[in-house]
């Protein structure tokens, strides 16, 4: 019966070679022509001094721009309290929500640390060189004040349902945030919502399931001999665990996500960086070198296409595209966070670009530059650069950065489940049948993933997840008083002693 189930999903799942080709290339010639059409048209660029700068990308920029000088600051000043806060000194379990700040946090860093922190980063300097690392950092602390308006108003306009359990994000505050201050713009925060709901679903798809669990795949398979190995034509069996794995997080919600991603995250991350800082610690003579490159590459840029204008860009693009500040899909998890005080998830979330952004992806660059890959003729991108640095100072590093691959890539999956699916219910008028129906076709969908060469639905996915930054931050802009006035209220009740810390 098993052997005979096997052959069923064998064959379903189209493990074939000639099968699985023809399926590829029927879907493909399919969906090209209209997700290269659409991609093209989400990632428009225009010509700056000879490089490629997407608008969307200038349009999150921006926002970041406007948010920290709006906020007088806010991702410097509001850092040691959006610390105290993770620390849990301000923690109050009878407060209405369904995860402390820290599991919050770690859900929301779940989804965005993954491979663009790998893989990513190393096209940045291969295109932009070191002095991309420069102009990413930079656009990772602007958008520390993206995350913290964003977020605020993602508990701001939250429901609490009679079971205790919490929806939220920008479908919420974007229809009832402006229906309450803005009563003409009611209708169109509604046709905002549904947008950036319907976007949030075909992204978390693509991008979140298949993507993650194809790339998943690849890495195990070139480590277990490629296609002489044993994983050689078993992607469904893949695929199968991975799903079910992701399953046992994803159907839980947000509370089981809070409790497996507060462990795994800071696993994952601190294992990257404990790598990353023996690679650069067995290379310390050559550390102000690379700072130096960062820096001189950052303000003149020579060699590089664009000069300094191409490395501004690169390192701006790569930072908009690795901590997603601007496209709201983070608010949905932070949420959930248990407190009265909206501004407390501001500040915490604040610290998800930093994390994302200014720590682990300037790892990844410091060991790329100070092993002077990028610099080796046919020396690969992205995932291929990263793991040649490593592999220059140990032999079995890869396979080190294959399993963080697998933490990113899982971590990554499990929270974009969430994402779509309160997306869905939220398009359903909060039916759980669509919720809980909506997480198992996701995971079928990272089964799928797994067996077939999906380039164009991904990139459409990944066009989705952008166009959500549009109607997201038209209604943060319109809303940002809102915040500012919840801000000052705050830091007032501190200083008077009317919050004070829980332990």
């Amino acid at each position: 019966m098993a052997r005979r189930l096997g052959a069923a999903l064998l064959a379903l799942l189209g493990t074939s070679p000639a099968l699985a080709s023809d399926i590829d290339d029927r879907i493909n010639a399919a969906v090209t022509p209209i997700a290269t059409a659409f991609s093209d048209a989400i990632f428009f660029e225009v010509n700056l001094n000879g490089t490629g700068f997407p608008l969307i990308v200038g349009w999150l920029i921006l926002a970041a721009l406007i948010f920290t000088v709006y906020f007088r600051f806010i991702n410097v000043r509001g850092f040691v309290q959006g610390y105290r806060l993770i620390r849990g000194h301000y923690d109050n379990p009878r407060d209405p929500g369904e995860v402390t700040h820290f599991q919050a946090l770690a859900s929301a860093v779940s989804g965005t640390v993954g491979l663009g922190n790998i893989a990513g980063v190393a096209v940045a300097i291969t295109v932009g060189g070191p002095g991309a690392t420069f102009w990413m950092i930079v656009a990772g602390l602007l958008g520390m004040s993206t995350k913290f308006v964003e977020c605020t108003l993602g508990v701001m306009y939250r429901i609490e349902k009679p079971d205790g359990s919490i929806s939220g994000g920008p479908m919420y505050y974007l229809s009832r945030g402006l229906r309450e201050h803005y009563p003409r713009l009611g209708g169109l925060g509604r046709v905002l919502a549904v947008v950036f709901a319907i976007c949030s679903m075909f992204g978390a798809i693509g991008a979140g399931a298949m993507f993650q669990a194809n790339q998943a795949y690849a890495q195990v398979l070139s480590i277990t001999g490629g296609a002489q190995g044993f994983m050689e034509g078993r992607a469904w069996l893949f695929g199968l665990v991975y799903a079910a794995l992701a399953g046992v997080v994803v159907i839980g919600g947000i509370p089981r996500i809070g409790r497996v991603t507060g462990k795994l995250v800071p696993a994952m991350a601190i294992t990257y960086i404990l790598a990353c800082l023996f690679v650069i610690l067995t290379n310390i003579e050559h550390l102000p070198r690379a700072f130096g490159a960062i820096f001189s590459g950052a303000f003149t840029a020579e060699g590089v296409a664009g000069g300094v204008i191409g490395a501004l860009i690169v390192g701006f693009r790569r930072a908009a595209f690795s901590n997603e500040a601007g496209l709201g899909s983070a608010t949905i998890a932070h949420a959930a966070v248990k407190t009265r005080e909206p501004i407390t998830e501001g500040l915490v979330a604040l610290w998800e670009p930093f994390i994302d952004t200014v720590v682990i992806c300037t790892m990844t660059a410091l060991v790329i530059i100070i092993t002077e890959q990028y610099r080796v003729v046919d020396g690969g991108d992205g995932v291929q650069l990263t793991s040649n640095a490593f592999a220059s100072v140990i032999s079995w590093f890869p396979y080190l950065l294959t399993c963080v691959v697998l933490l990113f890539a899982f971590s990554t999956t499990i929270t974009w489940g969430y994402y779509g699916a309160k997306a869905a219910s939220y398009l359903a008028n909060e039916s759980q049948v669509v919720l809980y129906g909506f997480k198992v076709f996701y995971l079928g969908t990272a089964l799928i993933g797994c067996t077939m060469q999906l380039d164009s639905i991904v990139a459409a996915a990944d066009a989705m997840l952008f166009i959500m930054a549009i109607p997201n931050l038209i209604g943060v802009y319109l809303l940002m008083p809102v915040v500012k006035r919840a801000l000052h209220s705050y830091f007032e009740r501190i200083r008077s002693g009317e919050i004070r810390m829980q332990r």
